[in-house]
């Protein structure tokens, strides 16, 4: 087995390449999941404030409610991408599991090819959408409903690029990657009491 130290220089540079762009990787993937943080509180913060608001003092602001249909879209959609690196999307765990980890890694990469085609006609149709509706002013914040619209596109390409990844990932990564992570329970598993 080869060490380290005994790799030539152009191994041992794409290798450091390769840790670095993991690094900057990991950077981009913490901004992301950031945003997204900042997004759900803000979002939770707001609706605390408009339901006192609105029950205790009366108040209510078509502004603030828009705002927060906005806000709440936007969450759902930016955190498709989140989900998509996580592999925190709905899967059957105990047919997946079943299968060898060698059938595992194939059947996860048409699983996201599937997720891709699928996303990049949601991201095509958020554009269309965007390009039809757009015009209109809104109601309450009264500005292009292009802003409101334009997060159905945006954050379908930012998946896209998420599902890209995962799938490459998929085919790049070690085969234990793929062994089973939920085991089923039987009596024997269950704590004496």
């Amino acid at each position: 087995m080869c060490q380290g130290r005994d790799l030539p220089d152009f191994n041992r540079e794409g290798l450091a390449i390769i840790e670095k762009l993991k690094k900057i990787g990991e950077k981009i993937f913490n901004i992301y999941f950031g945003i997204g943080v900042v997004a759900v509180g803000l979002l939770a913060v707001l609706v605390i404030f408009s339901v006192i608001a609105r029950y205790f003092f009366s108040l209510s602001w078509k502004q603030l409610a828009e705002f927060n249909v906005t806000l709440f879209a936007f969450t759902t959609f930016w955190g498709m991408g989140i989900n998509v690196l996580k592999g925190e999307h709905v899967m059957i765990d105990i047919l997946y599991d079943a299968v060898k980890p060698s059938v595992k890694r194939w059947l996860s990469v048409m699983n996201y090819i599937i997720v891709l085609v699928v996303d990049l006609v949601f991201t095509y149709q958020g554009w269309v959408y965007v390009g039809v509706a757009g015009k209109q002013i809104s109601q309450g914040m009264e500005i292009p409903m292009k802003y409101m619209y334009g997060i159905m596109p945006v954050c379908g390409a930012i998946c896209a690029v998420c599902v890209v990844i995962k799938i490459i990932e998929f085919i790049t990564v070690d085969i234990s990657y793929f062994a089973p992570k939920n085991k089923a329970l039987t009596k024997n598993d269950a704590p004496n009491a």
